[in-house]
């Protein structure tokens, strides 16, 4: 990547914060240099450990979709409160050090709002060519606050949307730029309008995995309408994101090709992971919390119970194993993951739901068997055939959360189906001979801000969203 030089690097509450184009020195040092050709500004996207990756720890703890061992739980007291369950912990007092989801998501904002500020305006490049980054950084900036209003705020409701805060808003990538905390329906207006605004320039070809396409902004599209249970138009760009890439990746031909490693007992020696940047079922590529490792996280016993019997996917990635005191189920995968872009098989089960809410439960479940008939074994495959609309909708729920597991969205779909009230989710367990539960209704479901966000709110104010 290009050696680019700006002024200012520096942490503020709205994340790390890039200098705006007059902010520059005049002089950069030697072996940098100042931006100003469109490939300066593009360089920012590849950016991938900074500005492509979204760390969302808390969220994969407090649905127990990754296992903490013991000595994490007796160190980090916020992951506790929240692998626990601990609905009496004031989780506002704990989190004081874990700022990387906000900062993290606040970083590469400033970066896109870089982009989308100068990029129209850059040297050596056709008017087209401009457009297409500056939609590209549209459409990432959109997904980055995705990310922050369904972590730190309560989901979309539409009757209470106009009221609720969300998390703040800047679109400057000026460092004194101002910033407000807007409710729940500007947040999502905006991110729509982001959307909107990029679709006619994306590229059917990405430049990259880290560059989104076209596919890419249809599938984000049909997303944000699912999540604010608009099934209409979900289901509208979850056709036209098929329409643009409906490949699955064969999870049985990859096991049958891996078997005699991942069948060894008591062996966990790694098998490559085909979720990296060429994983035939990417739309676009970001990395999860684990950005710079190699591994994915171990999963709880609890948790690897809920797979369908025969899933190769799940055979593939995670083997039992006991220390100690401690029995979980390893990770055996090894190289990078698609945790924080977006997939073909979400918009299979995106249409999929928004089918069977409509009553069309026979197409809904031929694309839910689509999908699992590439990760099922064939000795335990069979389709899932029902008319009644409850069943396929939870047919449909449990293949994506076991689908999009250790990403944002078995987090984000949960806190939906709550808020609606018909299919609630909630989970419970028993450890050390104490039964535990986490309730549709509990006030967990909403993230903390962090105590360095509120107590430095910069350049405008932070209201916390929950009360602990």
């Amino acid at each position: 990547m290009k050696n680019i030089y700006i002024k200012t690097l520096c942490v503020l509450t709205l994340g790390l914060t890039f200098a705006s184009c007059n902010d520059y020195l005049d002089d950069a040092p030697k072996g940098s240099k100042i931006p100003t050709t469109l490939a300066d500004y593009e360089a920012f996207i590849r950016d991938e450990y900074t500005n492509q990756s979204v760390d969302i720890a808390q969220a994969s703890t407090l649905i127990n979709d990754k296992f903490i061992d013991i000595a994490t739980l007796a160190a980090q007291r916020l992951t506790k409160a929240n692998y626990m369950w601990d609905e009496t912990a004031d989780r506002i007092q704990l989190n004081q050090a874990d700022e990387r989801t906000y900062y993290g998501q606040y970083a590469g904002i400033s970066t896109f709002n870089l982009i989308i500020a100068n990029a129209l305006t850059t040297t050596e490049a056709t008017e087209e060519q401009k457009r297409v980054i500056w939609a590209e950084a549209k459409i990432l900036r959109a997904m980055s606050y995705y990310n922050l209003a369904n972590f730190y705020a309560d989901t979309y409701v539409a009757s209470t949307a106009s009221t609720k805060l969300s998390v703040p808003l800047i679109t400057s990538a000026d460092i004194n730029a101002p910033s407000k905390q807007v409710t729940i329906q500007e947040m999502y207006d905006f991110i729509l309008t982001d959307v909107k605004d990029a679709l006619p320039y994306l590229p059917k070809v990405s430049q990259t995995p880290l560059h989104p396409n076209l596919g890419a902004g249809y599938a984000f599209y049909s997303r944000v309408y699912l999540q604010m249970n608009n099934y209409t138009e979900a289901l509208k760009y979850a056709d036209l994101a098929l329409a643009e890439n409906n490949k699955l990746y064969d999870w049985v031909a990859y096991y049958n090709n891996n078997k005699a490693v991942i069948d060894i007992p008591n062996s966990y020696t790694n098998t490559p992971s085909p979720m990296g940047y060429d994983y035939v079922e990417n739309y676009t590529f970001r990395h999860g919390e684990r950005t710079y490792l190699s591994t994915e996280y171990s999963i709880p016993v609890e948790r690897a119970q809920r797979f369908e019997t025969g899933d190769v996917r799940f055979k593939s990635r995670w083997k039992i194993r006991t220390v100690g005191a401690e029995t979980y189920y390893r990770r055996t995968l090894s190289g990078m993951f698609n945790y924080g872009g977006i997939t073909t098989v979400e918009v299979y089960l995106i249409k999929a739901e928004c089918l069977a809410r409509a009553g069309q439960i026979s197409e809904a479940l031929d694309l839910l068997n689509a999908v699992r008939k590439t990760r099922i074994l064939p000795a335990s495959y069979q389709d899932i055939a029902t008319a009644d609309k409850t069943t396929a909708l939870n047919a449909i729920f449990k293949t994506k959360y076991n689908e999009l597991i250790l990403t944002l969205i078995p987090f984000t779909d949960a806190r939906r189906l709550n808020a609606e009230g018909v299919y609630k989710f909630s989970l419970s367990k028993t450890a050390d001979g104490t039964n535990y539960n986490l309730s549709s209704e509990s006030h967990l479901w909403t993230m903390t801000f962090p105590q360095g966000a509120t107590k430095n709110p910069g350049n405008g104010t932070i209201t916390q969203n929950v009360a602990k």
